[in-house]
């Protein structure tokens, strides 16, 4: 279902809006360069002068349709395929035409050419989704999803990307929204009856709702969560003392020689990064200096950076040296591990006490015996880190999710904490319809309910030209 998005609009975004739809505009759809076949998209009201101008002939709506495009003096530019899309019954809920010619950046050219002296103008990027998302043909998330859909790095992200552009992140949005309102019907009805004396608050119904739609949410954001992390893809550090192997465990995953190996402690002093794929999933992998007491002012930079990385990291890969027995665990050299975070702690350099790759694992401890050097045991590690991050995870409820979502998510939570806290505590019940109503609104922004014009300009600005 999508929701009226315009209509939520403020008064100066509607004619801003307004103005944007008085507009034609026209963008290629398809990448710059050669190719077979390349396309060319219009949308706005003077689709069907463009049509009688371009191609001197009407087009039966819906229907593929072999034509010449012309030029202002009847001569062919090219030859190809034209579909219109009457309003509302398009992808932008406007009057669309799609140009299919051949794929030359010549032919391309020559066509908007023609298409702006008819008073169309550029699109700008996403402004085609923009449209779609302000004549309610798809909601922000959806919008989204497109984008999401057209960058997907694995099989998985895009059928996650796919599922979110079908409206199941906004369905699990709207659910929950509804949940609330109707939380929030009674808490405001109990509160306007406050003179009957009737304790509405002591209803154990509503803390008992309250606590679903808490767990309800939980629930949504682990799922947006691991969405997320398909998407953008994690943060891996690699940490440890020195010379224990973590600079030939990034040349390995990495696939080169990035970093220098030597018998030297203390070889990597700064930061090393490295973008890699496993199974098209994107890696941000990060070596940092061996960790230990040293009076270099170089390496004591070195070692302040790699704590500073590792404080970041949504996964760290701990690395030790099994040969020397290394057994400090990381939290000897930190302060404070970050929460969010997994580790994978690496037994390395298993070939110099001939040993077996192997993992073992325990509900908070994952150890993977190996050896960098020699390669051995980097599958191993490379499915692990596979299944961290959820590629190997087939669930079909999981979609496509952004950072944003996942600050809107969590705002949300906080509110819902919050008043159940009021709720609990002071049976407060003006406090707590504040928080439901804050609640409501943190994930309404999510599906573009109630957004600014600012943010809506820095989605969109990121999508495509001729999306």
């Amino acid at each position: 279902m999508v929701h009226h998005a315009y209509s939520r609009l403020s008064g100066e975004e509607k004619e801003n809006a307004m103005k944007k739809s008085t507009d034609t505009i026209v963008a290629a759809a398809t990448p710059p360069g050669r190719g077979g076949v390349a396309i060319v998209r219009v949308s706005g009201p003077l689709v069907p002068k463009v049509i009688q101008k371009l191609l001197g002939k009407k087009l039966t709506p819906r229907y593929a349709t072999y034509a010449s495009f012309l030029d202002d003096s009847g001569a062919a530019i090219d030859q190809g395929i034209g579909l219109y899309f009457p309003g509302p019954n398009s992808f932008t809920g406007e009057d669309v035409l799609e140009l299919h010619g051949h794929g030359g950046p010549a032919v391309v050219d020559c066509l908007l050419q023609r298409i702006l002296s008819l008073n169309a103008r550029l699109a700008k990027p996403g402004e085609f989704s923009e449209r779609a998302f302000l004549n309610d043909k798809i909601d922000l998330v959806q919008a989204e999803a497109i984008a999401d859909l057209i960058d997907a790095a694995s099989a998985q992200a895009a059928r996650n990307a796919l599922r979110s552009l079908q409206g199941e992140f906004s369905k699990k949005i709207h659910a929950l929204v509804e949940k609330l309102i109707l939380l929030r019907t009674y808490i405001e009805a109990a509160i306007d009856f406050a003179e009957e004396e009737i304790d509405f608050l002591a209803n154990q119904q509503i803390s008992e709702d309250l606590k679903i739609i808490i767990e309800d949410l939980a629930s949504l954001e682990a799922a947006a969560t691991q969405g997320s992390l398909l998407r953008e893809g994690i943060t891996a550090v690699i940490a440890g003392q020195p010379n224990v192997g973590k600079s030939s465990l990034l040349n390995q995953l990495s696939g080169k020689d990035i970093a220098i190996v030597t018998d030297i402690p203390g070889t990597t002093r700064d930061v090393l990064r490295e973008h890699i794929l496993i199974d098209g999933m994107p890696i941000h992998i990060i070596d940092t200096a061996g960790l230990r007491d040293s009076n270099d002012r170089v390496e004591q930079e070195g070692i302040r950076r790699a704590r500073e990385e590792v404080s970041r990291a949504d996964l760290v890969l701990f690395v030790t040296d099994a040969s020397a027995n290394d057994n400090l665990p990381l939290s000897y050299f930190l302060d404070n591990f970050p929460e969010h975070a997994a580790m994978i702690t690496i037994r390395n350099k298993i070939d110099l006490i001939s040993e077996q790759p192997s993992i073992t694992e325990d509900k908070k401890n994952i150890f993977i015996s190996l050896s960098a050097k020699q390669g051995f045991g980097i599958e191993l590690l490379k499915e692990k880190i596979k299944a961290y991050v959820g590629l190997k995870n087939n669930n079909e409820g999981t979609f496509s999710a952004r950072r944003r979502h996942l600050d809107a998510l969590s705002r949300a939570k906080t509110f819902l904490l919050d008043g159940q806290y009021q709720l609990h505590e002071f049976k407060a019940g003006e406090l707590l319809a504040e928080d439901l109503r804050q609640a409501q609104h943190a994930l309404n922004e999510i599906t573009g309910e109630f957004s600014s014009d600012d943010l809506l300009g820095r989605i969109f600005s990121s999508f495509c030209i001729g999306k």
